[in-house]
């Protein structure tokens, strides 16, 4: 039945990333599921199994993901069985969510929104129509889903890891994307992140298909607007396309595609998806499809392109595994790197940096009493969410400016406000933690 469920979450893939921005093609197959250590090396995620950033109980469940899934009659049906609800129920949560869906707004005017607002107000929804118990294990179940992550693994990560594998590793406060080939880190890019009420999850997942030359038929939700009509496809190679010219689809519900102006690249920038510029998405899918054995080589992917007309699907031979991290403490090439905690997760804690340190072989005690006051000080400044509030480690569903955030419509945060990182260069690190950038695509 898990099994059977999961491939329905993966069927109405396209229709969450509809609802979410990260618009899919409804002529193309979904994605696979996010199988959890499948080719995987332990290695891999944020921190460990103790810090916030890594429990599925932190994937964040909103309202418009709530309103794509259940306009899915099928895996409405299984929801049923599996979390025992009645069509009472599952109407309830399909108005609440439309409504809430409805009421987004994505311009400049109204209050900023958060993660932690936009997950609450989700749980407070659920439960308010199922009542606590039920409510919980919907949304354990929607998590579990979601995350595509064996807990087990997790279990075994480690800060900062380095992978021994082919893999591609994405690190979300850090705007950062890399190509991993054997253990040695091939190539990175610059990237656009889901905004903070849409957050691109964290595990691991697999990309198996490039797809060029994306169309997009808008779903009948209450966001589509203005040009957009409910129905009416967007056609491969439409300047509108939102897609641009490739996605590769990574699970539910997340994609990598092109479409993004240059000056959303280190920014807030999708619906739960990473986000590149057309030349970077070219780049990254002609490296991929080599490491996937379906290499695009020479003119073929220009060829391909050209075709504006034409969606190509080009299926990897060998899929690649997506590592999703959060992580805002990172050793990075002898330096000490603290970055916003933009998702809320509160990893910004002296427990955390003692983790991330000790797996250096460092302790903070041992650092100079002006170095660790430093570090301290930095940890401090960079424990705030995207819009510069503090960040409640002891309870991250906890918002400590709820009547901004949480007014019933708002818009999307769009940018980091002020500071993005501390560096700090210790003795002690020299030589130590995960590389620096290696042929840095910024745009």
């Amino acid at each position: 039945m898990k099994l059977k469920i999961l491939s329905r979450v993966i069927l109405v893939g396209t229709l969450v990333i509809g609802s979410l921005g990260c618009v899919a093609n409804n002529n193309t197959a979904p994605s696979q599921p996010p199988a959890a250590n499948t080719n995987a090396a332990p290695v891999a995620n944020a921190n460990n199994s103790t810090a916030p950033a890594n429990n599925i109980a932190n994937v964040a469940v909103t309202l418009p993901l709530v309103d794509a899934l259940l306009s899915d009659e099928t895996y409405s049906s299984e929801l049923k069985t599996a979390v025992g609800l009645n069509d009472d129920e599952i109407q309830k949560l399909r108005d609440a969510a439309r409504e809430a869906t409805a009421d987004l707004d994505e311009s400049e005017a109204g209050p900023a929104r958060s993660t932690t607002a936009a997950t609450r107000k989700a749980e407070e929804r659920v439960k308010s129509i199922l009542g606590d118990d039920k409510g919980n294990k919907f949304l354990a179940y929607v998590r579990q889903n979601m995350s595509g992550v064996d807990p087990n693994a997790l279990a075994n990560s480690k800060p900062n890891a380095v992978p021994t594998d082919t893999r591609v590793v994405i690190n979300a406060p850090e705007f950062r994307m890399d190509i991993w080939e054997n253990g040695q880190l091939k190539r990175s890019y610059a990237v656009g992140i889901g905004y903070p009420e849409f957050p691109l999850p964290s595990g691991l997942r697999k990309a198996s298909t490039i797809i060029v030359n994306p169309k997009w038929t808008p779903p009948d939700e209450p966001w589509v607007k203005g040009k957009f009509k409910p129905g009416k496809t967007v056609e491969a190679g439409s300047k509108d396309n939102p897609l641009g010219p490739i996605k590769i689809p990574i699970g539910l519900p997340s994609l990598i595609h092109g479409g993004k102006s240059p000056s959303r690249i280190g920014e807030f920038a999708s619906h739960g998806c990473v986000g590149l510029t057309n030349a970077q998405i070219k780049d990254f899918a002609t490296e991929i499809s080599a490491l996937g054995g379906s290499p695009l080589e020479g003119d073929r992917l220009d060829q391909l392109m050209s075709k504006k007309t034409e969606t190509e699907e080009v299926k990897l031979a060998n899929p690649i595994t997506v590592e999703l991290r959060y992580e805002t403490i990172v050793v990075e090439d002898g330096k000490l790197r603290i970055f916003r905690d933009v998702y809320e997760r509160g990893t910004n804690t002296e427990d955390n940096l003692r983790r991330v340190l000790d797996a250096a072989g460092v302790s903070l005690d041992n650092l100079k009493p002006t170095d660790r006051d430093k570090i301290l000080d930095g940890l401090k400044q960079m424990a705030i969410d995207a819009t510069g509030d503090p960040v409640d480690a002891n309870d991250v569903n906890t918002d400590s400016n709820e009547k901004k955030k949480d007014n019933s419509s708002g818009k999307v945060t769009r940018n980091v406000k002020g500071q993005k990182e501390v560096t700090f260069e210790l003795a002690e690190l020299r030589g130590k933690g995960y590389p620096a950038p290696v042929n840095l695509m910024k745009q």
